[in-house]
């Protein structure tokens, strides 16, 4: 080749790289051809004709070229790296190891080859293979902007989340406008619960990449948990303005939607991201929680099994599922749903919320383990507010009651004579008001019970925490627990240096962080204390009451109620999630052998009335001996218990409040002793009235009493004129004596922790 033709070759190569390096590939790709022909071996074109055909995504064609440019070249590390990035985009991960691996070979200083190297490696699963590769490109180039990147990646998939943040960090450094980066440092401060860190880091995002739409996403879930919901629901119509089409936004707006109680607009989000992406498995999830609470609940079961069918590894799927189903008493699959939770509970997987396990578990330990694996996956304890500091004693212990419930509602029912009745010489009690704003009596009585009543619900868990860090809460009473509307990651972040839980939740919480539950003898026999994460604090008798529940003086008739004109009345108005299929069969026995006997239910869905109906039939008993009442006035709900002869309990989640209920009506209570904190409730009221006769400790006790009492009316006369007699003189409806033996719990633990003493069983002295 002539002088003349080498340096016209030269030129042209020059302007095929030019054309290349601006993104212009036809024209660069002629003239690459042209020089080709004019010099087949040309080993830098046949190089970057590699490059230009992966850039066109023909990558066949790609590793061809890389393989004529080794031919010519052998010796030069840059075509093997090139080549493996190509195969690594072909899916032959072992090949493009292989390439990479004889790149290093030729070049032990080729950054980008062990980069490479690595991006495989983090594919495979080979965290730590591909992190030496990372670390072994930064050494050999400090600058390399993507290696930092991509290393921080992989530290934050394996949780390695400071490092992963130093990671993001340098990136940034190199590179001030790299929006990608500044979005992954904030999705990993997320992580970490420094949400206002993470915010601050979308907005650079934001402000350095306007139009990305993710960054939107995931600053309106760090919003949603600042619980600042309608500048969370503004950023997710921001995302959605700029990608219409974007399914996570609208299924995130769906839960934000939710929180404000925009129910309907909620449902409307997530039928949206489901119709942009019909397999997006979260999206079902997240609707079929909202109809739960709405109590569509066949829908809701419908779409929890469209999700567990599209992604199985949903994190507490199948529970949601199952309880879903014993809302409307569909036990058609009730067994298989059972086994499958509960192996996987034991397997430490997180296959159930854990107060839906208590529905359908009589095991304490798994109970326990259930609790224990829903904090691991959603409230663990949080020192980002540091440790309480030691505080001289108070002349009045302060009292934090926090709940969602503080309304017309069971919780608020049991405990508003208890806060009425605090002494107020030694105690100071403050409300911190998670739930929704209500303006019903209970609400107006319970805000001028407490010394102060705060409405919190608009902030944050960090806010909640703080606040009560300000006020210098001695001790923190949760009464939610795991319920609906509860906020246990308060509790996390450490309220008081005392937390205790009560009321709302029957079990252990499993957190490290409650120091105390309260209980009975009854319900937390010494013998079980290893099932308990907290301490004990064994009151003589668990439940609060309170002895101002007014009954409606109408005398409802059998026919009012459509009862039977004669026979005798079973009743139980528990919720119908803690009906179980064995609770049902021995109901259906039971009134197989009292003649003429019905079984009063509440149902508030015409799905528990048919499907009732269709297990009365087929265990041999007519479905017209069941008989369904729905939701009253409380004064006229309680007035409907006189219709009634017996209550009939539920196991393994016993009556509670509706217990008290009943007895308070003088309407006796029959119930089976289970071997969990909810099973074994009815008995510790029973116990507390002075009614242990009425306690059972087996099915067939359980089912020959029930028999018994509706066959001998004198026997159950006498225990109706028992109950009569001792509903206003003993210890079940006695607020004040409750409070007391309350108090004197509240100063045995504040005494211990002014003492430097830790947690421990506490037992305050007998009724």
């Amino acid at each position: 080749m002539t002088d003349a033709m080498l340096a016209r070759l030269a030129e042209r190569f020059e302007q095929a790289r030019a054309l290349h390096q601006q993104g212009q590939l036809a024209p660069a790709r002629e003239i690459y051809q042209e020089i080709l022909e004019m010099q087949p071996g040309h080993f830098d074109t046949l190089n970057l004709m590699g490059v230009l055909s992966g850039q066109l995504k023909d990558l066949n064609r790609a590793v061809q070229y890389f393989n004529e440019a080794i031919a010519v070249n052998p010796n030069n590390s840059g075509p093997y790296c090139n080549r493996g990035m190509a195969l690594k985009e072909l899916g032959q991960s072992d090949a493009a190891l292989s390439s990479f691996d004889q790149a290093i070979a030729l070049n032990r200083d080729d950054a980008v080859a062990w980069y490479s190297r690595g991006n495989i490696y983090k594919e495979l699963g080979g965290a730590d293979r591909a992190l030496a590769c990372y670390d072994r490109a930064l050494a050999i180039n400090p600058s390399f902007i993507q290696a930092h990147f991509n290393r921080g990646v992989l530290l934050q998939q394996t949780r390695q989340l400071d490092t992963a943040l130093a990671s993001y960090d340098r990136a940034i450094a190199l590179k001030p406008d790299y929006a990608e980066a500044y979005a992954n440092r904030a999705f990993v401060l997320y992580q970490l619960r420094r949400f206002d860190a993470a915010l601050a880091s979308y907005d650079r995002a934001i402000a350095v990449a306007p139009n990305h739409a993710p960054a939107y996403v995931y600053r309106g879930n760090v919003l949603k948990d600042l619980n600042r919901l309608d500048a969370a629901l503004k950023s997710y119509d921001k995302a959605l303005e700029i990608k219409a089409d974007y399914a996570e936004a609208y299924s995130n707006r769906g839960v934000v939607l939710y929180a404000l109680n925009r129910i309907d607009a909620a449902v409307l989000s997530y039928d949206r991201a489901i119709a942009i992406k019909p397999d997006y498995a979260e999206a079902y999830f997240n609707r079929a929680s909202v109809f739960r609470i709405i109590k569509r609940f066949e829908a809701a079961a419908a779409d929890y099994e469209v999700a567990g069918r599209l992604d199985p590894d949903i994190k507490f799927l199948p529970g949601a599922r199952l309880e879903a189903r014993m809302q409307v008493c569909d036990w058609s699959e009730f067994d298989a749903d059972v086994a499958q939770v509960t192996a996987s509970i034991e397997r430490g997987e997180p296959a159930s919320h854990p107060f839906a396990f208590l529905t359908f578990s009589d095991s304490p330990q798994l109970q326990r383990k259930a609790a224990e694996i829903w904090v691991r996956e959603t409230c663990q304890a949080d020192d980002s507010l540091g440790t309480i500091p030691k505080r001289a004693p108070h002349e009045k212990i302060r009292i934090g009651y926090f709940s969602a419930d503080f309304r017309e509602h069971p919780v608020a029912s049991l405990l508003a004579e208890v806060i009425e009745t605090h002494d107020r010489s030694r105690f100071e009690v403050t409300a911190f008001s998670f739930g929704p704003e209500a303006h019903d009596p209970m609400r107006k009585r319970l805000a001028r019970a407490f010394d102060r009543f705060l409405d919190v619900q608009g902030k944050s868990d960090v806010e909640i925490a703080l606040l009560a860090r300000s006020l210098t809460v001695d001790i923190a009473v949760d009464l939610g627990g795991y319920t609906h509307g509860s906020r246990a990651n308060v509790f996390a972040l450490r309220a008081a240096p005392l937390q205790i839980s009560y009321i709302g939740y029957l079990g252990t919480m499993g957190a490290g962080y409650m120091d105390y539950l309260i209980a009975d003898p009854t319900i937390v026999p010494p013998t079980d204390q290893r099932h308990y994460s907290e301490k004990i604090l064994y009151l003589p008798s668990y439940q609060a009451n309170d002895s101002k529940r007014r009954i409606a003086d109408h005398v409802f008739t059998r026919k009012e109620l459509d009862l039977p004109a004669a026979g005798f009345v079973f009743c139980c108005f528990n919720t119908t999630y803690k009906i179980t299929p064995a609770t049902f069969a021995g109901w259906m026995r039971i009134l197989t052998r009292v003649e003429g006997s019905v079984l009063f239910l509440y149902a508030d869905t015409a799905a528990v009335v048919s499907n009732l109906g269709k297990e009365a039939r087929r265990r041999g008993v007519d479905a017209d001996r069941l008989v369904f009442g729905k939701r009253l006035l409380i004064p006229e709900y309680l007035a409907r218990y006189r219709a009634a002869d017996l209550f009939l309990d539920t196991l393994p989640y016993n009556a509670g409040a509706t217990a008290s209920d009943a007895l308070w009506t003088g309407l006796p209570v029959l119930t089976c002793v289970g071997e969990t904190f909810a099973g074994r409730v009815a008995a510790s009221l029973l116990k507390a009235i002075r009614l242990p006769e009425l306690i059972t400790y087996n099915q067939e006790q359980y089912e020959e009493l029930a028999v018994e009492l509706a066959t001998h009316p004198r026997r159950l006369a006498e225990i109706k004129k028992k109950l009569a007699d001792n509903r206003l003189t003993k210890p079940l409806f006695d607020p004040s004596l409750f409070t007391k033996h309350l108090e004197a719990g509240y100063t045995s633990i504040y005494a211990r922790h002014q003492t430097n003493l830790p947690p421990d069983h506490i037992h305050v002295g007998s009724d």
